[in-house]
C-alpha cells in the first residue's frame, strides 16, 4: 500500500467516516483499514512498527532470521525462490504469506506497465547471448554465456551455458534447441551479431552467408532488430532477469558442467511447469498447441562442425588452439584437413580418408599433447624406406635423386629427410623443390643444406598467403578444376566504340577467340559513337 492510500485513509477517519464507510469507498478490506489506523496510531504514540501487538503471530515468525540472512545474500531474491528454500525447512504456509513479508522487508517501487507484442503459434522466436561472471567452486571464477532460445506464443525456452559466442558454438546451439522445442518458428528476432549480421549498407542489414545457408536447411527467417532497441525482442530479454533471481539466487555451482545440469533440471520443473498470468497456463501447454504450427525438422541435421588446414610439423603434429594432436608421421610436411567437433578432432588424408580421431583437450589447456602410440615412428626400416620414397616421389626426379644422395651420404639420412619435408609448413612446393634440384646440382645433400638453399633464394610464406590457400583449399575438387578464366576486355571494346551493324557482328565460329570476335579498333569514323553535347 503506498503512502497516497495510507493518507486517504487518515483524512476520512479525521473526517468522522466510519470504518465500514472508507473501507466500501476505497474497495478495501475493513481489517485493512483498521490495520493502517492501528499502525498510524501507534507511530504517533512512538511504539515500533514491527511491535507483537500490531501483528499477529505467523508461521513465518520462526524463519525470520533465515529470511533475513537469505536476502542480505541474496538482495533481489524472489518470493518463489524464498518459498523453495523455507519449503526445504519445514515451512508449510502459502506462497502469499511469504510474498507479503518479502514486500514488508524489501519494499518496491511501482513499475509503470509494458505492453507487449504478441504473435500466432509457431510464427516467432528470439535468440540472444548474456554474459555471466561465476565464481564455480572447483574450476574458479570463469566467464561463461548463456545461450537462449524462446518461441514467442508459448514462452517455452532453451538454455545453455557455453564457453564462447563464436559460429560454430552458436550454430551447434540453434541445432540443439530445435531439437528441445521440437520444431523451428517461421522467423527469428537477433540483435546486431557478428555471426548473423556481417554489416549495413544503407540500414539494410547484410546477414552472414554462413548463418543464411543454415536458416535455409531449417526453413526459417533470421531477422535483425534495430540498433540500440533491446526492447524489440523484449520476449528473450526478460526472462534473463527471471534467470539470475530465480535460477541463480541462492545456489552455487562448482563447475560449467554442473551449472547446465541445473539449468537443465530447472527448466524442466520450474520455468516450463509455471503459470503465465496472462494466459493462464503453462508454457509446456502452450507449446503442445505450438508444436503443430512449428517448421518440422529435417531428416538430417546441420553439420556445424568447421573444416580447417594444418600442416604437420617436424614432430608429426598438427596444432588446434595451442594444442597439438599426433597423425602417422609419413604425412609430415603435408596440409591436412581437418574438422573439430564438440568433443573430437578428426584428421583426414589429403583423399579426404579419415587418418585419425582425437578426444579434444579443453579450451583452458594450452600447450599440451594428444599422441597415439600408433602414429609414433615405426622400427621397420624398409617399410619407412618406402614411405619415404613414395613421399620423395611427389616431388619429382629431383626429389628422388635428393633422397638417394641423403640416404647415401649421410647417417641419419632418414630423420633428415623427414625434416626437409616439414620445410612444407614454411615454404611453397615449388620454392622446396628448385631448392632440392640446386641441392643435387651441387652435390649438397643434407637438411642443413636445403635450408641454407630456401634461405637465400625463397621466401617464407606469409600469414595472409597461408590463410588464402587455406581458403582455396576448402573449395570442392569439382569447383577448383578447370576454372573458365574471364574473356579480356578488349573483346567488349566494339560496344563502346561504333554503332552495331550487321557485317559488324562477332564472328561465332567454333574456335573464334573473344578478342577475335570484336570489331577492329580501327573503325570508320562514320561509325564511331559521338558524344553528345552539353
Amino acid at each position: 500500500m503506498n503512502e497516497q492510500k495510507r493518507n486517504e485513509i487518515i483524512s476520512r477517519w479525521r473526517a468522522g467516516a466510519s470504518i465500514r464507510q472508507i473501507a466500501r469507498s476505497l474497495g478495501m478490506a475493513r481489517n485493512t483499514v483498521s490495520g493502517v489506523l492501528a499502525q498510524i496510531q501507534a507511530r504517533r504514540a512512538g511504539d515500533p512498527d514491527d511491535s507483537p501487538s500490531l501483528r499477529r503471530p505467523s508461521r513465518l515468525d520462526p524463519y525470520q532470521p533465515v529470511i533475513l540472512e537469505l536476502l542480505t545474500r541474496y538482495p533481489d531474491l524472489t518470493a518463489v525462490r524464498l518459498l523453495e528454500e523455507l519449503r526445504q525447512r519445514g515451512f508449510t504456509g502459502c506462497y502469499s504469506l511469504v510474498r507479503r513479508r518479502l514486500s514488508e522487508l524489501r519494499p518496491r517501487s511501482e513499475r509503470s506497465p509494458v505492453v507487449r507484442f504478441e504473435t500466432g503459434p509457431g510464427a516467432q522466436a528470439q535468440m540472444d547471448y548474456a554474459v555471466y561472471d561465476i565464481e564455480f567452486t572447483t574450476e574458479g571464477r570463469r566467464r561463461v554465456n548463456l545461450f537462449s532460445y524462446i518461441l514467442g506464443y508459448s514462452r517455452r525456452h532453451y538454455l545453455r551455458f557455453v564457453e564462447a559466442q563464436d559460429m560454430t558454438t552458436t550454430l551447434r546451439e540453434h541445432v540443439r534447441a530445435f531439437e528441445h522445442l521440437g520444431g523451428v518458428a517461421a522467423t527469428c528476432l537477433y540483435d546486431n551479431m557478428k555471426v548473423v549480421v556481417s554489416g549495413y549498407e544503407d540500414d539494410v542489414p547484410i546477414y552472414n552467408p554462413r548463418f543464411l545457408a543454415f536458416a535455409t536447411h531449417y526453413g526459417f527467417r533470421p531477422v535483425a532488430c534495430r540498433v540500440r532497441r533491446p526492447q524489440t525482442k523484449g520476449k528473450v530479454e526478460r526472462p534473463f532477469f527471471y534467470v539470475e533471481t530465480s535460477m541463480f539466487n541462492g545456489r552455487t555451482f562448482s563447475s560449467l558442467e554442473q551449472l547446465n545440469q541445473t539449468t537443465a533440471w530447472w527448466l524442466a520443473h520450474v520455468a516450463d511447469i509455471r503459470e503465465l498470468r496472462a494466459f493462464g497456463k503453462t508454457p509446456v501447454q502452450l507449446h503442445q498447441e505450438e508444436l503443430a504450427h512449428l517448421i518440422p525438422l529435417p531428416a538430417q541435421a546441420y553439420d556445424v562442425a568447421p573444416v580447417i588446414y594444418r600442416t604437420v610439423s617436424v614432430e608429426g603434429l598438427v596444432t588446434y588452439c595451442q594444442n597439438g594432436y599426433s597423425v602417422p608421421w609419413r604425412y609430415i610436411g603435408n596440409v591436412l584437413p581437418v574438422r573439430v567437433t564438440e568433443r573430437h578432432l578428426i584428421v583426414y588424408s589429403p583423399q579426404l580418408e579419415e587418418i585419425t580421431q582425437h578426444a579434444l583437450l579443453p579450451s583452458t589447456a594450452q600447450g599440451q599433447r594428444s599422441v597415439h602410440k600408433e602414429h609414433r615412428r615405426g622400427e621397420d626400416a624398409h617399410q619407412r624406406h618406402a614411405q619415404l620414397q613414395a613421399r620423395y616421389a611427389e616431388l619429382g626426379e629431383s626429389g628422388q635423386r635428393f633422397l638417394e644422395g641423403l640416404l647415401r651420404t649421410q647417417r641419419y639420412g632418414k630423420d633428415q629427410a623427414a625434416r626437409v619435408l616439414a620445410l612444407l609448413a614454411t615454404y611453397a612446393r615449388s620454392d622446396l623443390i628448385a631448392a632440392l634440384e640446386r641441392a643435387v646440382r651441387y652435390g649438397a645433400y643434407s637438411h642443413a643444406a636445403v635450408e641454407r638453399i630456401l634461405s637465400a633464394q625463397a621466401r617464407p610464406k606469409s600469414i595472409l598467403e597461408t590463410l588464402a590457400a587455406e581458403e582455396y583449399r576448402q573449395i570442392p575438387p569439382w569447383l577448383g578444376e578447370d576454372l573458365i578464366s574471364p574473356r579480356p576486355t578488349s573483346g567488349y571494346q566494339y560496344l563502346c566504340e561504333s554503332e552495331p551493324h550487321d557485317h559488324d557482328t562477332p564472328d561465332t565460329t567454333e574456335g573464334a577467340s573473344g578478342a577475335d570476335q570484336a570489331a577492329p579498333q580501327d573503325a570508320p569514323e562514320a561509325d564511331r559513337i559521338e558524344p553528345e553535347g552539353p
